[in-house]
Formats: C-alpha cells, structure tokens, sequence
C-alpha cells in the first residue's frame, strides 16, 4: 500500500495513508506530510494504547468494587435488568447509567495516563502565563482530578454519585475540561468511545456472573510504569454467583 499509494481509509492506517497522499497531491506546501517511520510509530502507539488503557480501567474497577461492595451491588444489579441476554449488545450498554458513573470515578481516581505532554509550535498565552514556542509542557491530570476547589472536599473519595448528572455536572466548576481522561478538544483520544463500550461490555458480563471481592494479599499500592497499575497486582477472588 505504501510503495503503490493505494489507500482504503476504512482504518487508522488506511487514513494515515490517505492524509499523506493528499497532502503529497497539494504539493505539501504546509510540509505536513509524516514519514513512513511516523506512521509505524502511529500504529504501534495506537495499538499499545488502546490495550494498555482499557485493561488498566478494567483493573482498577475490579479491585475499587470488592472495596465499595454497595456499588458492586447496584451494579450488578442494573446489569441483570438491562442486559437480558447472554452478552450486551450497543443498546443495552446505553443503557447502563450505574456502570457508566462508576467507571468514570475510576478514571477520575486511577487514570491510566496520569499526565499529558505537550510541546508548544509557535507562542501562546493561557490567561496571564505566556508561553514561548518549542517548550515541553506537563500537565499533571491525575492532581486535576484531586483537585479540592474542582471537585470539594471529597475529591480523593470513591464518590460515584458525582456523576449521577453526568460529566459535565460532575464537580463544582461547570465544565467538562475538570475532567479528561481522554484528553480534550480536537485531540482527544481516537479511540474513547471503543474503550469504554469493550470495558462495559467485560464488566458486565463479569458482574452478571461472579460476586468478587479481594485476596488478604491485597496492598494497595498505585504506582506508574506506561499506565497506572497495581505494584503489587490485582489478587481479586472470583465467586460464582449460581
């Protein structure tokens, strides 16, 4: 596909692909054209991420359940009356309101990226910091996420409840920007909406099945590698429900 220039489009590298060749037929007068080594480094970013992310939501979520074991419950008990067959289907995942509040505390608890990284192509000034071209910036969005003044008091507290009214009803600013896990505006996460319906779907059909709660050799011990992860694992103990 690369030497010939034929591009489908109906994938990531398809659309890579696609971007390049109409930015070559344009002359590439912005010089926005990527190489074939960043269109590799693309897709293997985009494969890494979008297994580490989700196991790492779906981990988290498995070990804060056993520890709040009423929400385990409401949850349980929202997925035996809205998934009616063996395996949920994209209507009834729409339909899990209680699943879809818990797993957002979880991200904004246990994040898997905990920071983003920029770097600035020309000036700019947010409010009164101006910022000149070609720094490396960090922003730290787990510390937004614990932010007092963002979301009260409670901010470091498993409080799935926040989200009853949704996201952008979630803390005490009104606005969505106090919360992205996903990032934010044209750049956000490509792949947020697979995420999160594949860890519905897994949570699911895990709470439709099994009651869980964690091994004594459990610590709890979040320390950062690529994602968020349990230092010393995840020992969860699986009881069949029937």
């Amino acid at each position: 596909m690369i030497r010939t220039g034929e591009t489908r489009g109906d994938d990531l590298l398809g659309l890579l692909l696609q971007f390049n060749n109409e930015n070559n037929s344009l002359n590439n007068v912005n010089n926005s054209q990527m190489t074939k080594e960043d269109i590799i480094e693309e897709c293997k970013q985009f494969y890494l991420a979008g297994h580490e992310t989700t196991s790492s939501l779906l981990t988290w979520t498995l070990i804060v359940l056993p520890i709040h074991q009423d929400w385990q419950e409401k949850a349980r008990q929202e997925v035996l009356q809205v998934v009616r067959k063996k395996n949920p289907d994209a209507e009834e995942i729409n339909h899990l309101k209680i699943v879809t509040m818990i797993l957002n505390e979880v991200l904004s608890l246990y994040l898997p990226v905990i920071a983003l990284y920029k770097r600035t192509y020309k000036e700019c000034r947010i409010g009164d910091l101006y910022i000149p071209a070609g720094v490396d910036l960090t922003l730290p969005i787990v510390l937004i996420n614990r932010d007092t003044e963002l979301w009260g008091d409670d901010a470091e507290e498993f409080k799935t409840e926040r989200f009853a009214e949704g996201i952008s009803h979630a803390c005490k600013v009104p606005t969505q920007m106090a919360f992205m896990p996903f990032e934010w505006g044209p750049r956000t996460c490509i792949g947020q909406n697979f995420s999160m319906i594949e860890t519905k779907v897994a949570l699911s059909m895990i709470l439709k099945q099994f009651y869980f709660k964690l091994s004594p050799a459990y610590a709890h011990a979040p320390y950062t590698v690529l994602t968020l992860q349990p230092q010393h694992g995840a020992q969860i103990m699986f009881h069949p429900l029937n």
